[in-house]
């Protein structure tokens, strides 16, 4: 009789042999390439599908563009009040002081301008050694191209003063069109 090879580990599948091994790996490496070809694919196609959406992104906001934002709203009272200051850096300076200083003869100290932006005018206290150039002097200002009017707001004798000079206030103003 024949030796019985008995194998109790063994569980009954036919082992594989070399050349069966050789092919499984050659198998799987073949399958391990295919998918790391398929994950780079898959990279490069993620690439450019951003690429393109940012591309159609690009291209609507040509076709549609944003509404314009608008600014923050502002309160009626810091409006009037940043409209104030801009009038106040708006007042034309240069203008005024040369029509004030064209229209002032020697016999007139000025002695001081108050600038009043809203109205468009200027407050001024003189002094006169008498009426009579007060009144020319007055006159003298209303003649001032720059000037549209000027009036006279006040007037009293300084009895401090031994010259007893003629104190006065006047008010000018000009057209909201002049710069």
């Amino acid at each position: 009789m024949k030796a019985l090879c008995i194998d109790f580990a063994h569980d009954g599948r036919p082992r594989p042999s070399g050349t069966s091994r050789l092919f499984g790996l050659v198998g799987a490496a073949l399958c391990l390439g295919a998918g790391l070809a398929a994950f780079d694919a898959q990279q490069r196609l993620n690439s450019q599908s951003a690429k393109l959406q940012a591309l159609h992104e690009r291209l609507a906001a040509r076709e549609h563009p944003a509404p314009p934002q608008r600014a923050p709203a502002i309160a009626a009272e810091q409006a009037r009040a940043i409209n104030d200051v801009v009038a106040r850096l708006n007042l034309p300076w240069s203008d005024v002081f040369r029509a004030v200083e064209s229209a002032t003869p020697d016999s007139i100290a000025l002695l001081s301008l108050e600038p009043d932006a809203a109205q468009h005018a200027v407050k001024g206290l003189a002094e006169a050694k008498n009426s009579v150039d007060m009144l020319d002097y007055i006159e003298r200002m209303g003649s001032e191209p720059f000037f549209d009017s000027v009036v006279l707001s006040k007037h009293e004798v300084n009895e401090q003063d031994p010259n007893r000079p003629l104190r006065f206030q006047f008010l000018a103003t000009w057209e909201r069109s002049q710069p």
